[in-house]
Formats: C-alpha cells, sequence, structure tokens
C-alpha cells in the first residue's frame, strides 16, 4: 500500500465524466477516480466496461474516435486538460501507452523509442542519456535496437511501446491493456518493470486491465468499472480479498475455485447491482 506522504499529492482528478461517442452512445456514465503521485492505479473491468475510452478521455485522444466528454471535468495538477491537445498533455507529464501496442513497424526498435522523444528539446547527450534509462529497464530492446519493430515478438513491441513513452520523461503514464495477448510469463517481467520504474523513477500509473489478479497484486488502488459506471473502489490489497471480487473477477469464492460457467451464471447477483 501507498505510505502517507505518496497519497498527499493528488496528480489526476478525473471527476463525474460522462462520454458520448457519435452523439448518441453514452459509454461512460459518472466515472470518478484519482491518481495519486507515485501510485499505480488500477482500472479493473471487462471488456466493454469503458476502461480504454476513460484512459482516452484523460488523453484527449476521443476525437479521433467521435467520441467526446459531454459532463464532469479532468484535471491534472489542478488544472483542467480539456483544452489541451494530446501532445501539450505529453508536454505536462501524461502520456499514453495504446491498447495494442502500435509500434512503428518499418521503423528499427531505436528509432521507435527516439519518437518518443519529439516533444522534448534536448541535447543528444540528454538523448543518448534517456535513451540509456530505457535500455536499463528494457535490455531485451538494446539487444533488438537494430531490428525492425514489426519483426519482434509481442513482448518484444510492448517493450517497445512501454519505452517511447518513457522517452518523454512522463510523470504519469497511461497504460492500456499491457498484458493482452501476452504469455503469463511476460505479462510478470512486464508488470515487474512497472513496479520498478514507479519505485526507483517515481513514475505514477494509470493501468487499464482485464487481468485483475495480476493488477491487483502490482497496484496500490484499485477501481471496478462495470457498463461504463465505478461499481467498486479501494486499495488493491482490500480488493483482492473482497468476496465479490474473488468471485467474480478472480474465479474464487469462500467454497474454493469456481469454474468459468459458474461465475457467469451468477453474475446477477453482484451485491454492487443489486
Amino acid at each position: 500500500m501507498l505510505d502517507a506522504a505518496k497519497t498527499e499529492e493528488t496528480l489526476l482528478e478525473v471527476n463525474n465524466i460522462e462520454v458520448i461517442y457519435n452523439h448518441v452512445i453514452l459509454v461512460l456514465k459518472g466515472v470518478s477516480l484519482s491518481v495519486p503521485k507515485g501510485g499505480i492505479t488500477a482500472l479493473l473491468g471487462g471488456n466493454g466496461a469503458g476502461k480504454s475510452t476513460t484512459l482516452k478521455a484523460i488523453s484527449n485522444l476521443l476525437l479521433s474516435e467521435r467520441g467526446d466528454v459531454t459532463k464532469g471535468t479532468i484535471e491534472y495538477r489542478g488544472q483542467k486538460v480539456a483544452g489541451l491537445s494530446p501532445a501539450e498533455l505529453v508536454k505536462r507529464g501524461v502520456i499514453q501507452v495504446m491498447e495494442g501496442r502500435h509500434c512503428f513497424g518499418h521503423l528499427t526498435v531505436e528509432e521507435n523509442l527516439l519518437t518518443g522523444a519529439y516533444t522534448r528539446k534536448i541535447s543528444r547527450a540528454e538523448l543518448k542519456d534517456s535513451l540509456d534509462l530505457v535500455y536499463t529497464y528494457f535490455p531485451r530492446l538494446k539487444e533488438r535496437r537494430k531490428s525492425l519493430a514489426g519483426y519482434t515478438s509481442g513482448g518484444e513491441q510492448q517493450m517497445v511501446a512501454i519505452g517511447r513513452a518513457l522517452m518523454s520523461m512522463p510523470e504519469t503514464v497511461l497504460l492500456d491493456e499491457p498484458s493482452m495477448g501476452l504469455a503469463p510469463q511476460l505479462v510478470e517481467e512486464i508488470f515487474t518493470i512497472v513496479k520498478d520504474l514507479n519505485e526507483k523513477e517515481g513514475v505514477s500509473f494509470l493501468l487499464a486491465e482485464q487481468n485483475t489478479n495480476v493488477a491487483l497484486r502490482f497496484a496500490h488502488y484499485g477501481y471496478i468499472l462495470e457498463s461504463g459506471r465505478v461499481v467498486m473502489d479501494g486499495p488493491a490489497a482490500d480488493l483482492r480479498e473482497n468476496p465479490d471480487v474473488k468471485e467474480f473477477y478472480l474465479g474464487m469464492s469462500d467454497e474454493g475455485r469456481k469454474s468459468f460457467r459458474d461465475v457467469r451464471s451468477y453474475r446477477r447477483r453482484k451485491r454492487w447491482l443489486s
């Protein structure tokens, strides 16, 4: 859990936002959350719960998908960010790593990483220092630095995407579905690196993740989304022991592990939706 010193300052504050796509489809229905400085905050829920939409609302990437925040406010360090472009938000220290990795396949791994520093006016020496920092946390990328990113593995592409974000020297990273499509061993490796970046470099994370089990092991605090609403939140350790979370997201109950079929048939009994 976060200690008292880390919880004193809130970096990101999302207050009761509503998001509509194409002026018709209501996706988020009054979502509120906060991300403290120095914390790892998990945004949990199934496919279609609204996790990615929440991140895109924060990073101002909704317009490209005909989405719009129609109610509520989003503030970073006490200032509203609704009027900022994604590039301006990056300059303020907030960057999103998109779901699906989205590397430039025709560029080398190192060229991909260098594109992440485009918002910074820095010397060659400073650029090299940033690159060395990324290679410290992702030694595999240093080995593959001359390879075309499109020919690297899924895990390596996820490392490239996170490393590219780190090149902007962010204060807060919005990390969307980092475990998607990766083998369990690679998922563990990615989350361990996220933990190290948080503890050693002071990077704060808001991560959207369907893999509730691994997310709650590494996060300090969690929010659970259902159908565009926050239905539960609390310290990650408490959520891991919550009987509803154990039953409906971890596939376990007080009687032991449940099959997916059993969990699915009991979903309507969720106490938070009753």
